[in-house]
């Protein structure tokens, strides 16, 4: 006689990719439960994109999606091409999810609210007969040899599967629940995991000035960042001020790298506000737009290119007097000015942390688990997907298409 504890399939994690192993896993016929510690499925789900779920991102290939993840993209090479950007897209599609795809490849629900989604997910699990045990906190897992026997839940209560698919996400919004047990579990299943660290996160720098501006947005920028004085790495695109220091789909992206650069020496920022423009062409711009505007005050000019709330501090560390006019305004004040503009210098003193970071970096070692199935190589019944496993790319969909792609490809693997 079958009993309500035990499952083909225990899913540990109701996420995006808990739930999408879930329905996969479901979509076989195979009686499914998913354990969620929290009252509620996808609660972190629910403030991705900030609150209208980047569901994922379209316009490239395979290859390029999975280049974005760094070195270890080349693991989802073959997930994608079961199931990537385009079956997701048609997944939610025909679940109900009208989608709309912006012009920079980001797609998102049409209605802009994730919450649209999460409720066709939970439709979709109930029409599949999913058990779904919310508030249910996983205490322990025992296992026999390389194979899990069972569950123990922090009330006592055990659950029985034949497979087991770990989906608890990673260190990230902790408020969420995202507290890192699956990084535990999976030590003392005999796991290696590389050592979970914030990405896609502000950073705090030491310019206290910053704090005035919280807020101020920049749009194409260059962002070079530098250890000891040297140059590794630019890129260009936004970035926002906030009371703390620096945040934006630019500094988030670049975050990874920050924090992997001061574990090596002093970092700084410097922030070219016009980087279309060489320091030359920035000085000549100068010089003839304050030629056409010899009577007014050199703020009011700068206006027309760049925030107000920001001149008079580019003004103060050129050295020009904020109530100096364009008549006044000597060559070598030009000069300074010009360079301000093209190098604001920030002192990086640290990562904010994992309160506000997106996703985790770090994660269950990829050598130990088999790309085409997310199957562990090291216990028999246990499967892994999500941002549990070390994985991480930048802001735009990439993530949550990593954890769709994963967790639909560890429940289409299972076997009864």
């Amino acid at each position: 006689m079958e009993k309500e504890n035990e499952f083909d399939v225990v899913v540990i994690g109701g996420g995006p990719a808990g739930i999408m192993a879930a329905i996969s896993a479901a979509e076989k016929n195979l009686k499914v439960a998913i354990l969620e510690k929290n009252n509620t499925l996808g609660k972190k789900f629910l403030i991705t994109g900030d609150g209208r779920a980047n569901l994922t991102h379209t316009n490239l290939s395979n290859r390029e999606f999975s280049a974005l993840f760094g070195k270890e993209g080349d693991f989802l090479l073959s997930p994608f091409s079961v199931f990537g950007p385009k079956e997701t897209m048609d997944f939610f599609e025909n679940s109900g999810v009208p989608l709309m795809i912006e012009p920079d490849g980001r797609v998102f629900p049409k209605s802009n609210k994730s919450q649209d989604v999460l409720k066709q997910l939970l439709k979709r699990l109930k029409e599949l007969k999913v058990s779904v045990f919310t508030a249910s906190e996983v205490k322990r897992i025992e296992k026999e040899k390389n194979h899990i026997k069972q569950i123990i839940l922090a009330d006592g209560k055990n659950i029985v599967g034949k497979n087991y698919i770990l989906t608890t996400g990673g260190k990230s919004y902790p408020v969420t629940g995202s507290t890192g047990d699956g990084f535990v579990f999976a030590e003392k299943l005999g796991h290696l995991v590389i050592k979970p660290r914030p990405s896609l996160v502000p950073v705090q720098v030491k310019e206290n000035w910053i704090k005035n501006l919280p807020g101020l947005s920049f749009e194409n920028v260059k962002v070079s960042l530098t250890i000891l004085g040297k140059v590794i790495k630019k890129e260009v695109g936004d970035i926002l001020f906030a009371h703390f220091g620096l945040t934006g789909p630019l500094i988030l992206n670049m975050s990874k790298d920050i924090g992997a650069a001061m574990a090596t020496g002093k970092v700084k920022l410097l922030v070219d506000l016009e980087h279309k423009k060489t320091q030359e062409e920035m000085e000549k711009y100068l010089q003839k737009l304050i030629e056409k505007n010899k009577k007014k005050e050199i703020k009011n000019v700068l206006a027309e290119f760049l925030p107000i709330k920001i001149i008079p501090y580019l003004m103060y560390f050129a050295g020009v007097k904020e109530k100096k006019k364009g008549f006044e305004f000597s060559k070598e004040e030009r000069q300074k000015l010009a360079k301000v503009i093209k190098r604001l210098e920030f002192n990086v003193v640290s990562l904010v942390g994992f309160d506000r970071a997106m996703v985790t970096a770090g994660g269950i070692s990829l050598k130990e688990i088999d790309g085409k199935t997310m199957r562990s190589k090291i216990i028999d019944n246990l499967y892994f997907a999500g941002e549990v496993i070390n994985l991480d790319g930048p802001c735009g969909g990439y993530n949550l298409q990593m954890c769709w792609t994963t967790g639909y490809i560890a429940g289409k693997s299972v076997t009864p």
